[in-house]
């Protein structure tokens, strides 16, 4: 049985990942509220992928859901893909956290807000990663590698898991500790 990964937001970032995770032979649940952001993305991945990978068909392909609670009922990984804005990521991280089963990991585009800070609002910071690239460059595919920032409580099934989906995808995964955590530690022991 493959692995489910849920894309919550349809839009380029989403659909980017929602392609490249169906080539990689995930099982990929992808969830907008957006009807209009939803039917551009089944546009774009009929014509990348042929209908045949639309549906999950033997578990692997995409398919789209129209709730956080569908699209994650079932994931071992869910990436959110809303704006990168404290408010956006609290509110999805909340929302994911309360809907997903607790071995389910999230993870998070953004270059500017704190792993750590978003992981301790959660019940399960061991669980919890950003991805410390630039969407527009993410889709671009400019790089075969990927930065993950993780925190003191990351856990090692969670880098474990990381790896074999950035693998999948031709990207070569770089973890790295959250400086805001660092920063933290530091000033303790000054």
């Amino acid at each position: 049985m493959s692995e489910t990964v849920a894309i919550i937001g349809a839009g380029p970032l989403g659909r980017w990942l929602a392609l490249q995770a169906a080539r990689g032979g995930f099982h990929v649940l992808l969830e907008d509220v957006m009807p209009n952001n939803l039917h551009h993305a089944q546009e774009f991945l009929r014509q990348q992928l042929g209908t045949e990978a639309l549906g999950v068909e033997q578990g692997v392909g995409v398919a789209f859901v129209s709730t956080i609670e569908d699209a994650v009922r079932e994931a071992d990984l869910a990436i959110d893909c809303v704006p990168d804005e404290l408010e956006s990521k609290l509110e999805i991280f909340c929302l994911l956290d309360r809907m997903a089963p607790p071995r389910t990991v999230l993870a998070t585009p953004t270059t500017r807000l704190s792993i750590a800070d978003l992981a301790s609002c959660t019940y399960r910071p061991d669980r919890c990663v950003a991805i410390v690239q630039e969407a527009s460059s993410l889709a671009e595919g400019g790089s075969s590698d990927i930065l993950l920032r993780t925190t003191s409580k990351t856990s090692d099934e969670t880098v474990a898991l990381l790896t074999r989906f950035w693998n999948r995808l031709g990207f070569t995964p770089t973890f790295t500790p959250d400086p805001a955590e660092l920063s933290i530690v530091n000033s303790e022991r000054g």
